[in-house]
């Protein structure tokens, strides 16, 4: 027996309705997955960008389909969900992923600000696609086989200083870099401006990609170098796949290496005739690099001590690491550990005013102040040169003034972050002062009347822990446990 008309409203209205998010892949159907195939037979209603919905319109018969604009990506959001709502199941489609940089995202945030959460009468379910960074990848070879990122220079959601500051962070850390949305035809001037900045920490002949249209109709490859790329041909659909420093292009393939060559003999003759030695020196299969986490400390302290004449920046340098993992290299050394000259010991974060305060009961004492920019200051200063500058209000910076008959300097203190206490040859040499980036501030070092260093004590933990307590939070437990004082 059939229902009646009127049971039959009630049994599609309670019907839970669904949002499949579909990553469609590259734009070849050989590239979409399975899955996505079934959620878009499955569905009632497709919706997406028109060049999407082409993307997949062989699979589109007696299906309701929504095209929409370029930048109508969240009237789709709200259609699917109006639609979901209705009891009806929807694919949302997005080319490659729907989480990278696809529907994904935006689609969730009109749920949960329509008051949507799991089991309410919608379903949501991401089907995950081959990104195109995946997809223009295979077709140049290998270069994403280490650390990479991506990133989007389209400023029409997200400021540019914002872009900026991630262009940088990728290009200091060496990141093999991907760049989406490079340039149209009014955005033009992003894909110059992001060149810049990557030169200024890459080598100009530094490899890289542009994969336009990857596994579509209109496919075109160009490789160039990064200070020749802003040069070539590039639009919209062109993912541009920037090289680290070990990316190189051979037989027309670009390949970033894994890394087996710090560990391993690469070579086939000698793993051939060598098995045996196939592992380098001092490494072990399956282990971290002897150079890994806890490894390069030791390489840390073995620089400084097989250069005596070189200091702690020029460590910094050689490692191309921020000052503080320098000294947090150096803190880690037990205080019979040696022999390296310098040594260290980390000030807990909340007591930086009372390492100031202490190190001014030094007597007489030189300050070394350094700006982003690289330039050195050194003064010549008593402790009563030092006054605060209380913020008017209570977000407003603190600032520390230096103040005396020949100079006025002023720190924001707001920006120091981390407190450190350095030792030299067995000597308190100083009290440094870093930024939340781990650069240092500024420094303080006991002095003479006439100038010279002038060390007020040794430098050992266990001492300076009962001098300082604030010491003491930032030790090793098994270093405060050798602290404690009797009752």
């Amino acid at each position: 027996m059939s229902p009646s008309p009127s049971r039959a409203c009630a049994t599609e209205q309670n019907k839970t309705g669904k949002i499949f998010l579909v990553g469609i892949g590259p734009g070849n159907e050989q590239h979409m997955t399975a899955r996505a195939r079934e959620a878009i037979a499955q569905s009632d209603v497709v919706i997406g960008y028109s060049t999407y919905i082409k993307l997949v319109s062989e699979l589109l018969a007696g299906k309701e389909v929504i095209r929409k604009g370029m930048t109508e990506e969240l009237d789709r959001c709200h259609e699917a969900l109006a639609a979901a709502r209705e009891g009806k199941t929807v694919a949302l489609v997005s080319s490659g992923d729907s989480g990278v940089y696809g529907m994904a995202g935006p689609t969730f945030e009109v749920l949960f600000e329509s008051g949507w959460q799991p089991g309410d009468g919608v379903d949501v379910e991401v089907v995950p696609g081959s990104s195109a960074i995946n997809a223009c990848a295979a077709l140049v070879g290998a270069p994403l086989t280490h650390d990479f990122c991506s990133i989007s220079l389209s400023d029409l959601l997200t400021p540019w200083p914002v872009i900026a500051g991630r262009l940088q962070a990728a290009a200091r850390g060496d990141f093999v870099v991907a760049l989406y949305n490079p340039k149209s035809g009014r955005r033009t001037g992003q894909i110059v401006e992001a060149q810049r900045i990557l030169l200024q920490h890459r080598d100009p002949a530094t490899p890289v990609a542009l994969v336009k249209s990857g596994y579509r109709r209109r496919q075109s490859i160009q490789l160039t170098r990064l200070d020749q790329m802003a040069e070539c041909d590039i639009g919209m659909l062109t993912t541009v796949l920037i090289g680290n420093s070990n990316t190189f292009v051979r037989h027309g393939l670009m390949v970033t290496p894994r890394g087996y060559d710090n560990k391993y003999d690469t070579d086939v003759a000698v793993q051939e005739n060598r098995a045996r030695e196939r592992v380098h020196a001092g490494e072990q299969a399956g282990r971290s690099l002897s150079m890994g986490l806890l490894g390069w400390h030791e390489y840390v302290r073995a620089f400084l001590q097989e250069n005596l004449q070189r200091t702690l920046r020029d460590a910094a340098a050689s490692f191309r690491m921020p000052l503080a993992d320098i000294l947090a290299a150096l803190s880690d050394a037990a205080n019979d550990e040696l022999p390296c000259p310098w040594q260290s010991a980390q000030v807990a974060p909340h007591a930086l005013d009372e390492l100031l305060a202490w190190a001014q009961d030094w007597g007489p004492l030189r300050a070394v102040v350094r700006a982003e920019s690289g330039s050195v200051a050194e003064l010549l200063l008593d402790g009563d040169a030092f006054t605060w500058a209380e913020p008017a209000q209570p977000e407003a910076s603190r600032w520390l003034n230096l103040v005396t008959p020949h100079f006025h300097l002023h720190v924001n203190w707001s920006n120091v972050a981390q407190g450190w206490l350095v030792g030299r040859n067995g000597d308190l040499h100083s009290a440094c002062f870093l930024d939340h980036t781990g650069a240092q501030v500024f420094s303080l070092q006991p002095r003479s009347v006439s100038g010279a260093l002038h060390f007020a004590c040794p430098f050992d933990r266990t001492e300076l822990a009962l001098r300082l307590p604030l010491l003491a939070a930032a030790m090793p437990a098994a270093d405060i446990e050798e602290v404690g004082t009797d009752e």
